[in-house]
């Protein structure tokens, strides 16, 4: 793998995603696949969701025509895409959406973890399957999911390529460059949302690629959980605080952080590139811990969670003024 495809299948990929999303929206595909408002969402008028078509196909096209592709990862990547792909269609039971994701989580920690052992193998397979549907829940801003797959994806791209694997680095870089695509039609004014077409499959290789990078040796188990820590900490914080109340986790809801920001006033532009700003920190200060001593790293995990506690802190005062639960 030469360092020219390392730099070329991500132009082709971003090409791809951006010529199949404008394809799809000037067709009927995009009248058949309306994301219909509704007193859960934020948004005002009928969109399609045919964006993370674009975003899968895309990178798809580039991870085939440049060999980048791994059965490991692919497998269930087709399998969780397909229940998407439905979902956004004709709408699937939750029961079966999360069985699928939970058997997808299974092949992949069955192909990649080396004889885990039952314990590890059901921690992996509940991280993926929690990663998978957290995204999920994530994506209901305008611009929100996609800039979050650009940084994650393109940290692992960086991390990857300072390691020395440009084959890997390359299918993050073109997993990164789709969304970078995508974005052009959903940051805000969106003219498409993504679909669980793009979020599922997105949030399940953020896990799947998380892991191989461990195991491969580019990066300490810490870091895709930070450089992904905008959207984990903020579903994970927002499940916890709604078990406490008793309330119906699986039921769609107002009452992630960024949802509760854009209804105090602050809109999906600002509250987006708030969002672009915090992920770029934690893209920063990640890549910049692989080169620290392990002392140094837990240092800058203290700070990280230090700078957390504190964030949230502002974030619900500011809510609080302003009449948010």
């Amino acid at each position: 793998m030469t360092r020219y495809v390392q730099f070329l299948a991500p132009l082709v990929c971003g090409a791809t995603s951006f010529l199949l999303i404008l394809l799809l929206l000037r067709t009927g595909a995009a009248r058949v696949l309306l994301d219909q408002p509704n007193p859960r969402s934020l948004h005002a008028a009928a969109t399609p969701r045919i964006g993370g078509l674009g975003i899968m196909a895309g990178f798809l096209v580039a991870a085939a025509a440049f060999g980048l592709y791994d059965y490991r990862w692919l497998a269930p990547t087709a399998l969780v895409l397909a229940v998407s792909v439905l979902e956004d269609w004709r709408s699937v039971a939750a029961a079966w959406r999360l069985a699928a994701h939970l058997v997808a989580a299974g092949i992949f920690a069955w192909f990649v973890l080396r004889e885990p052992g039952p314990l590890w193998f059901t921690i992996a397979v509940l991280a993926v399957a929690w990663m998978t549907n957290l995204y999920n829940f994530m994506d209901g801003a305008d611009g929100l999911a996609g800039g979050m797959a650009v940084a994650g994806f393109g940290s692992y791209g960086v991390a990857a390529g300072i390691g020395g694997d440009a084959a890997f680095a390359a299918l993050n870089f073109s997993l990164a460059a789709a969304a970078a695509a995508f974005l052009v039609f959903n940051f805000h004014p969106a003219r498409t949302f993504m679909g669980d077409a793009g979020s599922i499959p997105l949030g399940f290789l953020a896990a799947a690629f998380g892991i191989l990078g461990w195991q491969r040796g580019m990066w300490p188990a810490w870091f895709p959980v930070l450089v992904f820590s905008p959207f984990i900490l903020d579903a994970s914080v927002t499940l916890a605080k709604r078990l406490l109340r008793g309330e119906k986790i699986w039921q769609a809801h107002r009452e992630h952080y960024y949802q509760r920001l854009i209804q105090a006033g602050w809109g999906h532009r600002r509250t987006a590139l708030a969002e672009y700003g915090l992920m770029a920190a934690c893209a920063i200060a990640a890549l910049a811990g692989l080169g620290l001593t392990p002392q140094g790293q837990l240092a800058l995990l203290t700070a990280a969670a230090l700078a957390y506690g504190a964030l949230l802190a502002g974030v619900e005062s500011f809510l609080t003024k302003r009449g948010e639960r």
